[in-house]
């Protein structure tokens, strides 16, 4: 005969482990969707990320200006 033995504490703390992991889970979507609803809608069709972007060559970024005034500069002084 074959006994059947009662669940340990070791599965019953895993299980009540994902329980707790499932409901934080669900309150996490809860608040998304909260949140999702209560911010406005973006206006128009452009991509907030790319938005002033124009294609082709970006100008140099203003912590870098100095440092391409000085090389125009060393360049004109070689030519002269």
């Amino acid at each position: 005969m074959t006994k059947t033995s009662r669940p340990t504490k070791q599965k019953r703390a895993r299980e009540k482990a994902r329980a707790d992991r499932q409901k934080e889970k669900e309150q996490r979507r809860l608040d998304a969707r909260e949140r999702k609803a209560a911010t406005p809608p973006r206006s128009g069709d452009e991509d907030p990320d790319i938005a002033g972007i124009r294609p082709g060559p970006q100008p140099p970024p203003e912590w870098l200006e100095p440092e391409v005034e000085e090389a125009d500069a060393a360049e004109t002084e070689a030519d002269q």
